[in-house]
């Protein structure tokens, strides 16, 4: 996922939240999102987008939305509660989340945090109108591929970039450059 620090640089103002089900807070703060997956983060994140646009730091007609594993899944999921993002990136996330346990490898764990299709951006595409760039590892095992596929099939106005001889994150320098390249055009337009 392109940096904070690469996207200042492009003049582009990052906010970088640690919603409850996060790493840093202890078992009690990551745990709160179990069965409940999207639903206490979404809060968290969009809490702290308001206060942002309160202290005039964001502009709420040029807000973005971007993320990678959880983080993507955050992004996607956000675009089904609200139309304020002008654009998002999802990177490698979950958008449907009974063939995730069926098929990640971390199933078990996967199936604690949402096992059923409520959770599921998938399930609210059809509320999706913020143009989505969906981007992901072909050999991706923790979040497989087809996550990517079915989320783009089911929303019109996606683009899908399937990076060959990837996994979960990008470790090929030209794949990185192209992600960061993308994001880079998908924001600018703000």
């Amino acid at each position: 996922m392109p940096s904070a620090q690469w996207f200042a640089h492009q003049g582009i103002a990052s906010f970088l939240p640690n919603p409850r089900g996060g790493l840093g807070h202890g078992h009690e703060f990551a745990a709160a999102v179990a069965g409940r997956v999207g639903q206490e983060e979404w809060h968290d994140i969009e809490t702290g987008i308001d206060l942002l646009i309160a202290q005039n730091i964001a502009d709420p007609d040029r807000l973005g939305i971007a993320g990678w594993s959880h983080g993507g899944f955050m992004a996607a999921w956000a675009t089904t509660r609200t139309d304020r993002f002008k654009a998002a990136l999802v990177g490698a996330g979950i958008s449907d989340w009974p063939r995730q346990v069926a098929t990640g490898e971390w199933g078990a764990f996967e199936a604690a945090l949402g096992d059923s299709p409520e959770h599921s951006p998938i399930t609210y595409a059809d509320r999706i109108r913020t143009p989505l760039l969906i981007v992901h590892g072909a050999d991706d095992t923790n979040v497989p591929v087809e996550q990517a596929e079915l989320l783009h099939r089911a929303v019109e106005h996606s683009e899908l970039i399937i990076y060959p001889g990837e996994g979960h994150s990008l470790r090929k320098r030209e794949h990185r450059l192209d992600l960061l390249n993308r994001a880079r055009r998908l924001f600018a337009k703000l």
